[in-house]
């Protein structure tokens, strides 16, 4: 299995799976990216790469289905200001903090499930310690041993 998986686009708007050699839907490539695999759509016809438009595609078909995908405003600044300004952002932030989100969103998940194995840990010594134990185990150690005082030293 390849690491990017091949898919034709035809006039028609049909997507062809080349791995699979079957037709399949937006939902499909949205499940196969959600899988972990990357994709690369390609124009059956000319060959031109539209995997960015068709990505899109996708993003936006999810949004339809949820009836929001950015807020109001920001779509009015994407369209305000156009590809220039936006695509730079894009290109160089976004997509590098979102990057950045989701290791940061990795490592407390790790650091969280780290503490919840502590927690269990401490209380299971927790348990076996108390149930080793007796209340009164040592507590006659403390008293005058009566034999020994009715006795006297010669």
């Amino acid at each position: 299995m390849s690491e990017k998986l091949i898919i034709k686009k035809y006039a028609n708007r049909r997507l062809y799976d080349t791995e699979k050699s079957a037709y399949i839907t937006i939902e499909d490539i949205s499940l196969i990216i959600r899988g972990g695999r990357e994709v690369e759509v390609v124009d059956a016809k000319t060959k031109e790469d539209v995997t960015a438009s068709m990505l899109t595609h996708v993003i936006l078909e999810e949004s339809r289905k949820r009836n929001i995908l950015l807020p109001v405003p920001l779509l009015h600044l994407i369209i305000q200001y156009g590809g220039t300004l936006l695509s730079e952002f894009f290109d160089k932030y976004l997509q590098q903090t979102l990057k950045n989100y989701l290791v940061y969103k990795a490592n407390v998940d790790e650091q969280f499930k780290k503490w919840l194995d502590v927690g269990t840990d401490l209380t299971q010594m927790t348990q076996k310690t108390l149930s080793e134990m007796t209340p009164f185990q040592s507590f006659p150690k403390f008293l005058p041993d009566t034999k020994q005082a009715g006795k006297k030293k010669t």
